[in-house]
C-alpha cells in the first residue's frame, strides 16, 4: 500500500495541508499573533488526515516579525513539525530541489525560509516541459512569477530580498493587501479596507459572513465592504453612493493588473523573447486575478497554452498548491 504523505504549508496567516490523492484544507493561523500555539494548530490540522504517515514542508511563515530573524522562525516552525510528528517522517523542501530533515533544515536555514513557491514552481514544471515557461500564482498576500526553463525553475533570485527585487515576488495578493498600497492617489493611508473588499463588491470572492479577518473586524460581506471601501475616501455610506464605491473597486482592480503584468513583463521579457514563451501555470485563491494579468500581457496570443490549476486539481487544492505540489514530490521522491 502507497505511504499517505501529507503536505504542509506553514504560512505567516494560514496553514495549508493537502495530500497527493486532493484532500486538501486551509485553516486562517495569525502566527505572528500566536507564534507558541503552533504545534497545538498543526497538531489539530494534521488530525483532520488519520491516515498520515509522512510530513512534507514548506513554509513562509519564518518572516513573521514575532521572529526576531529567519533563523529564529525556521527553527521554531521546525520544532513545531518536529513535535507533531512524533515518529512520523518529515522533510522540508529547499530551494536547493531537494526535501532535508529537520536537523538539515535547522541547520540550513536560509534554503528552506520561504520555498514554498520554489516547491509549486518544480512540481509545475511538468506543464511545461519544453521550451519556456511562466508560473504566476497569486495568493491572499503575495504573487509568485516563476520563470520556467524545459520543466525546472529558472528564478533570478532565490530567497525573498532577491525575488523582491527582481519582481520575482511582488507583496500583493487578492485577500490581505491594504487599499492604500495598491491606490495612494489622496486617499487615506490606513488600513481601512483590503482588497477582498474590492473583489468582494465586484462579485470576483464570495461574501463570508464568518469571516471576520478584515481591515475592521466585520464581517467579510458586501455591504461592510462597500463602507470599508468609502472610508478609504475618509467618507461613509451616507457620503458615497454605491456606483462609485464600485468604481473604485474596480479601478483597484485594474491597478493591480497593470502592475503585475508589468512585474511579469519584466521576469520573462527582460530575460527571453516571447516567442520562446509556451505554457503559462496559473495557480492560487487568485487565479480570477492572474487571468487577467496574462490576458494584459499576452494580449490573447494563440501561441500560449494556459493551464489552470484550478481546474486541473480544482479551487480547493489549488488555492493550498504549495501543500499540495510537497505532498506529490515527497510522494514521487521517496527514498
Amino acid at each position: 500500500m502507497a505511504t499517505t504523505i501529507l503536505g504542509l504549508d506553514i504560512g505567516g496567516a494560514n496553514l495549508k495541508a493537502a495530500t497527493a490523492d486532493k484532500r486538501a484544507i486551509s485553516v486562517p493561523f495569525p502566527l505572528w499573533k500566536q507564534p507558541d500555539k503552533l504545534p497545538t494548530a498543526l497538531a489539530e490540522l494534521v488530525a483532520q488526515f488519520p491516515d498520515t504517515e509522512e510530513l512534507a514542508v514548506t513554509m513562509t511563515g519564518e518572516l513573521c516579525d514575532c521572529f526576531e530573524t529567519k533563523r529564529d522562525g525556521v527553527h521554531a516552525i521546525v520544532q513545531a513539525i518536529e513535535a507533531v510528528a512524533a515518529c512520523r517522517v518529515a522533510r522540508v523542501w529547499s530551494t536547493e530541489g531537494v526535501f532535508l530533515n529537520c536537523e538539515e533544515a535547522k541547520h540550513n536555514h536560509m534554503k528552506v525560509a520561504a520555498a514554498n513557491w520554489h516547491a509549486l514552481a518544480t512540481f509545475a514544471g511538468r506543464f511545461a516541459p519544453n521550451d519556456g515557461g511562466l508560473l504566476l500564482d497569486i495568493g491572499s498576500t503575495t504573487t509568485d512569477i516563476v520563470t520556467l526553463r524545459d520543466g525546472a525553475p529558472r528564478p533570478i533570485g532565490k530567497q525573498d530580498k532577491q525575488r523582491l527585487y527582481f519582481e520575482e515576488l511582488v507583496y500583493v495578493g487578492v485577500l490581505r493587501t491594504p487599499v492604500c498600497a495598491v491606490y495612494t492617489d489622496r486617499v487615506c493611508a490606513e488600513l481601512f479596507a483590503t482588497t477582498q473588499d474590492a473583489y468582494a463588491v465586484l462579485g470576483l470572492i464570495p461574501e463570508d459572513p464568518d469571516n471576520r479577518g478584515t481591515a475592521d473586524g466585520r464581517p467579510l460581506t458586501i455591504d461592510y465592504s462597500l463602507a470599508r471601501l468609502a472610508r478609504m475616501w475618509g467618507a461613509d455610506r451616507d457620503t458615497m453612493t454605491c456606483d462609485e464605491i464600485t468604481h473604485f473597486a474596480s479601478v483597484i482592480h485594474k491597478r493591480l493588473v497593470e502592475r503585475l503584468a508589468q512585474s511579469v513583463r519584466k521576469v520573462y521579457f527582460q530575460r527571453w523573447q516571447p516567442d520562446t514563451l509556451r505554457t503559462v501555470v496559473l495557480s492560487g485563491a487568485g487565479e480570477f486575478l492572474a487571468r487577467s494579468v496574462i490576458d494584459a500581457v499576452l494580449e490573447d496570443s494563440p501561441a500560449v497554452q494556459l493551464v489552470s490549476l484550478n481546474d486541473r486539481l480544482g479551487p480547493s487544492v489549488s488555492a493550498c498548491a504549495p501543500a499540495y505540489a510537497v505532498a506529490v514530490l515527497a510522494t514521487e521522491r521517496r527514498p
